[in-house]
């Protein structure tokens, strides 16, 4: 008789954004005519730039004409999005990454899951608590975490590494040396950054320890400040300790048209073996390519149109956030996050915890967001609110929650 993975079955409930979405339907269902205005799921609402959608129009034409068509795509992807990427994100940024160290996908969150199967499964793994749920989720379906306390909600061979007000969201090299180090910043979900100096702290140590930083740079967009960085291939010896997650999703809107890329330098070894070589194993042998329709798309994003379009888009959102973050402290809450990032962390009021405010702004304001515990057990108290809204309805959603 066949077997299951049984590994699946110690994952607790489900995907927090599913249980989010069941909640939020639930309501509907009994209240059809209250509005509800949705800062919870970090999806975005502007419509792609024009620049990327003249690029789309004109891809799908190309595939119309056998002259100009074309099929599967190079397993790392076409040569003329690496070569941008690497011109744009790194050379740029005077960093050292050449077009054969990136691979295309489509999308981070793939990736992000996908990257732990070329690793040992008695790596251990560290991450920060709260934390984006996909590190942890797809590590135990590996069968890499060990047994879950539902009373701490933790996982017994996981490295948890606190992000609190206290440290200011920046967690500390752990006591425990980690195989595996997932790292997001600007982070999801508490909004905060890292500088320069901070993050080159965690290259040392890595090298120093024989570890792997798995580096999640989903919102380095939205950095605004001098000293954080937007990649940590900025620090020395990222190279030989560090790949990187990228993602087209937040910065150009691509969260339904799907693209990403992660970049894994062949100077990063493991007994003489590459990283880079396992991994392009493993993509040639599970994974066909984003199409080149998409591809092209994402080569508009480097294009001086297309530059100066997401600028406007980004500052749109990044307006959506202050006025969440200045919304909110002005009628008393605590908010963090919001300069680096799309994300606004709030303390939850009068001790509540983040599932009771959830379901207290949903009945009462008919605001959705996300609660801090669905991110880890430091998230609780908490609660994040994104800026992937309109503008008029986060406008709109700030006054409900002032008026409570």
């Amino acid at each position: 008789m066949f077997k299951i993975n049984e590994n699946y079955l110690k994952l607790p409930g489900s995907y927090l954004f599913s249980n989010i979405a069941k909640k939020v339907a639930a309501h509907t269902e009994a209240n059809p005519d209250k509005s509800i205005i949705r800062l919870g799921i970090g999806d975005v609402t502007q419509p792609l730039a024009p620049a990327i959608i003249e690029a789309l129009h004109g891809a799908v034409d190309e595939m119309a004409h056998a002259e100009t068509f074309h099929g599967y795509a190079p397993d790392l992807g076409y040569e003329f999005l690496r070569s941008a990427m690497a011109k744009n994100d790194y050379e740029a940024r005077g960093c050292d990454i050449k077009p054969e160290e990136i691979f295309i996908s489509d999308g981070a969150k793939g990736d992000s899951g996908n990257i732990q199967e070329i690793f040992a499964q008695d790596n251990k793994i560290a991450v920060c608590d709260p934390v984006y749920p996909v590190y942890v989720d797809t590590n135990v379906m590996a069968g890499r975490t060990g047994t879950y306390d539902p009373e701490k909600e933790v996982w017994s061979d996981v490295i948890y590494m606190p992000c609190t007000a206290e440290n200011d969201f920046v967690p500390e090299l752990p006591k425990e040396v980690p195989d595996l180090i997932y790292l997001c910043f600007p982070n999801n979900p508490t909004g905060s950054a890292i500088t320069k100096d901070q993050l080159q702290v965690w290259v040392d140590y890595a090298n120093k320890n024989g570890s792997v930083i798995i580096y999640d740079a989903a919102y380095e967009a939205y950095i605004s400040e001098e000293n954080v960085p937007h990649t940590i291939f900025e620090c020395e010896g990222a190279r030989t300790c560090a790949i990187e997650l990228r993602s087209f999703s937040k910065n150009a809107g691509f969260t339904g048209v799907r693209l990403g890329a992660t970049v894994i330098p062949k100077d990063l070894k493991c007994n003489g073996v590459m990283l880079h070589s396992l991994w392009a194993r493993r993509h040639g042998t599970k994974y066909n390519g984003a199409p080149y329709i998409v591809q092209k798309a994402g080569l508009a994003v480097y294009s001086e149109e297309g530059k100066a379009q997401l600028k406007d888009q980004i500052a749109y959102y990044m307006r959506n956030a202050k006025t969440i973050y200045d919304g909110l402290k002005a009628a008393g809450y605590t908010v963090y996050g919001g300069v680096n990032s799309p994300y606004v962390w709030m303390k939850t009021p009068d001790a509540m915890t983040s599932w009771d405010f959830f379901d207290y702004l949903l009945e009462n304001a008919g605001v959705v967001g996300t609660p801090g515990s669905g991110f880890g057990p430091s998230g609780e108290g908490y609660f994040r609110l994104t800026a992937f809204g309109t503008y008029e309805n986060t406008a709109k959603a700030v006054e409900r929650i002032k008026s409570l």
